[in-house]
């Protein structure tokens, strides 16, 4: 993901060693230059609260992603005061060592970050707090993790969920209060009629439809294009990505089932899975908070394609579980001994559908999950194992990091919703400082 514009505040006063600060400033400078695409930043360290104010009158609170307000040496509340009369976003508070032991108390760095961070929490200003030198590699990782979910947070400030059709009668878990949805994250909800869309879908003409085949030929193995079911994918999809482009939309959650067979003649999968693999994230059964689940993993994870699924199978002789759908999934996630194959739909017999068994390699299992006392998050840990294709559709088997029943039991204690999200990549300690960010209570089923 990249990193948008960010303020960098180096804070410091005279009466305390600002040459050995400014090195230090340098420093953070010169790291933070390449890690953003912008960096709204002084010439050096600031010491008065008048030079503060020349460089916050030049800002535009909405273009600022996060401020880093970086402690080079001990700096009264007033400064942090002043910050938060110009900026909404959250703020990363950054001490620095002690250059020395033993003499003269150089810095207090320390000091002057325990003070800002209290006025932060006082103000109820969302906040972080980081402490030591750039060089530090775990420095380094925090401030970057910081700026990420800064990112993410912003971005889902300005998030479309498209939903195609209401979610089937029982499946509770795939609707959503929008007030509380906007409230919490400010996703906007934009409801689609889905009987329109088959409708209009199957009066697009071969011109615009051919190119969504000839996407999917790239990357599925032995998709015959003559096939009416593939065609009837084409023109849907076709027809989706007009609406995602009129409307703005970052995600889709369809209802897929029994609508597309009855009136389609057709599966939705192949639709949610060429559109996850361009990166916007769909989800079946029309569940809003699995799409906005699979966004957050994509995001985090600097775009890799994110998988939902069913917890179908445990196998406690692996310490695993399987987790599968009907035949959505990325085309990337195939195990690239089998690729992404067509398939039908193991119920209803009819295509196209993916059809594979998913790629092995380390995992962060997710979940935004939602109950009447207000949102939370779910946070695992696995592997995907190197095993055959479990069940038709699509499937992985995961190691887990804790004990398979004793997570088996937890997860069904918690009530968490039916489908997980999945990624190939080690966010899970993005996701649980997402939830702190976010004042969420964030279950964690990891070992660190």
């Amino acid at each position: 993901m990249s990193l948008g514009k960010v303020l960098y505040l180096p804070i410091g006063r005279q009466t305390f060693d600002i040459e050995t600060g400014e090195k230090e400033r340098e420093k953070s400078s010169s790291f933070l230059n390449h890690l953003t695409d912008e960096l709204i930043e002084p010439e050096g360290v600031i010491t008065t609260p008048s030079e503060l104010q020349k460089i916050l009158e030049g800002i535009k609170d909405d273009e600022i992603d996060a401020a880093i307000y970086q402690s080079i040496t001990f700096a009264d509340g007033q400064f942090i005061r002043m910050l938060l009369d110009y900026i909404s976003a959250a703020v990363i508070v950054w001490s620095i060592r002690e250059p020395a032991v033993g003499e003269r108390l150089r810095l207090n760095s320390l000091t002057g970050g325990n003070s800002t961070c209290h006025v932060l929490f006082s103000d109820r200003h969302p906040y972080a707090f980081v402490f030591g030198n750039t060089e530090e590699a775990h420095v380094q990782l925090k401030i970057k993790q910081q700026l990420n979910i800064q990112k993410l947070i912003n971005r889902i400030k300005d998030f479309n969920i498209g939903v195609l059709g209401d979610h089937q009668p029982g499946f509770y878990f795939s609707g959503t209060d929008e007030k509380q949805l906007k409230d919490q994250f400010g996703i906007d909800v934009v409801r689609m009629d889905l009987q329109e869309a088959f409708d209009k879908s199957k009066e697009i003409p071969e011109s615009k439809w051919k190119n969504e085949i000839d996407r999917a030929r790239e990357q599925v193995v032995g998709l015959n294009p003559k096939d009416e079911t593939v065609k009837r994918f084409a023109q849907f999809t076709s027809f989706v990505r007009e609406e995602i482009d009129r409307l703005n939309i970052s995600a889709l959650s369809i209802r897929c089932w029994p609508e597309f067979f009855n009136e389609l003649g057709a599966a939705a999968c192949s639709t949610l899975s060429q559109f996850t693999e361009e990166g916007v994230v769909s989800s079946c059964e029309s569940d809003i908070h699995g799409a906005v689940t699979m966004f957050i993993l994509q995001e985090l994870s600097d775009g890799e394609a994110p998988y939902l699924g069913d917890m179908v199978h445990v196998n406690e002789a692996s310490n695993s579980v399987v987790f599968w759908h009907c035949g959505a999934g990325a085309y990337s996630l195939a195990h690239p001994e089998q690729g992404a194959q067509p398939g039908v739909h193991p119920n209803r017999k009819l295509g196209f559908t993916m059809e594979f068994g998913l790629k092995p390699g380390k995992v962060t299992i997710f979940r935004v999950g939602y109950t009447t006392d207000g949102y939370r998050l779910l946070v695992m840990r696995g592997e995907a194992l190197d095993t055959p294709q479990r069940f038709n559709g699509t499937s992985v088997e995961v190691q887990l990091e804790t004990d398979v029943t004793d997570t088996l039991y937890g997860l069904m204690d918690e009530g968490f919703e039916p489908h997980y999200g999945l990624v190939y990549a080690d966010i899970a300690d993005d996701l649980v400082e997402l939830g702190r960010q976010l004042k969420m209570p964030v279950s964690v089923y990891t070992i660190d």
